[in-house]
């Protein structure tokens, strides 16, 4: 940067069961540090409680090795960026409190963040000081975690405009959901991508809801799925486990099917033929696949994060702790967490 400091940015994320801790230089990435919570397997789902107490336990070490990996020491950092929201309260409250107590001991600005805004821009982290691999404004990205799921309008990294988001669960609840219906575990995600890369995609039909305009229906498919299953388990008690590729594979399909077909629309719509895929659900090899056949067929430019970047980690907290310290753009000392919004 031409005569300025160096910015290092510290970026804290917590919203949910993953600790993580990243440091970025002038925008670029230094270090990326995540803690993941084992024990939520065993109950089939994220258990707040147990999830607070982890991130209580993990977040000093994960920041000292943000730090340590990162080369610099914590009197060199510019402000630290942390997630406020959405997510879990008592996840959230954890890595709040941290990152107040300690901007204010190093007596450097905080830097709130917007968790979904994270997912958005995890496409601008950059990885050299000539990664140029960003997407151009404005763009389309398509948002899809366990949680959430829109088609967001990217117009600069703080005026997002959410074109359609689901009405009910999200398309990464919705695989979850099936995924323990199956007896197959948690989380779903990695389980049904796995089992459906041998499985045939069209073995079964799985109901699609059909919602006007852009916005997403997951639960319908959801309640097909499980009573199609309960009637062909009554038949034969193992079907399960004779068929469990072919039900990922038709179940993996009819969600990307639903994601993909609003997803045209929006680029119909909108004319902007640059589209993003962001969040957890964007590390699902179908979902990816069907972005790549898309972009042959309509003429899209596609922009897909690398598998690390599509989890929650804290390098995306960061980068848009860049933009926001560039702009200025502080925390005061007495803001809360929040534990529902979409983008301000």
């Amino acid at each position: 940067m031409d005569n300025q400091e160096d910015i290092y940015i510290l970026g804290i994320e917590s919203s949910c069961d993953d600790t993580s801790a990243a440091v970025l230089k002038n925008g670029v990435l230094l270090s990326n540090v995540t803690a993941s919570q084992e024990v939520h397997k065993a109950y089939g789902g994220v258990v707040p409680e147990l999830a607070s107490r982890a991130h209580q336990q993990n977040v000093v070490p994960v920041v000292d090795q943000a730090i340590k990996r990162a080369g610099i020491t914590k009197e060199q950092l510019s402000a630290v960026a942390f997630t406020r929201g959405p997510g879990l309260m008592g996840s959230l409250l954890v890595g709040v409190s941290f990152a107040k107590g300690f901007a204010r001991s190093l007596e450097i600005p905080m830097i709130d963040v917007n968790h979904l805004q994270g997912h958005v821009m995890a496409h601008f982290i950059k990885e050299s000081d000539d990664d140029n691999h960003m997407p151009p404004l404005p763009f389309i990205c398509l948002l899809v975690s366990g949680g959430n799921s829109q088609i967001v309008k990217v117009n600069a990294y703080n005026d997002m405009e959410v074109l359609g988001q689901t009405i009910d669960d999200a398309a990464g609840e919705a695989i979850d959901k099936c995924s323990k219906v199956m007896g197959l575990g948690y989380p779903g995600g990695p389980i049904i991508d796995k089992l459906a890369r041998k499985g045939n995609p069209l073995a079964y039909n799985f109901s699609e809801p059909h919602i006007p305009g852009l916005n997403y229906s997951f639960s319908g498919l959801k309640t097909s799925f499980l009573y199609s299953l309960r009637k062909w388990v009554e038949q034969d008690p193992d079907f399960v486990e004779h068929h469990k590729e072919d039900l990922a594979a038709s179940l993996e399909h009819t969600i990307v099917d639903i994601l993909m077909k609003k997803l045209r629309m929006a680029v119909k719509q909108t004319g902007i033929k640059h589209v993003a895929v962001a969040g957890g659900v964007s590390a699902n090899n179908g979902l990816r696949n069907s972005f790549k056949e898309h972009a042959a067929k309509y003429g899209w430019t596609i922009y897909i994060p690398k598998f690390s970047y599509t989890t929650d980690n804290a390098a995306m907290i960061a980068c848009v702790g860049t933009f926001k310290y560039k702009d200025k753009d502080f925390a005061s000392i007495d803001l809360p967490a929040y534990s529902k919004v979409t983008f301000k």
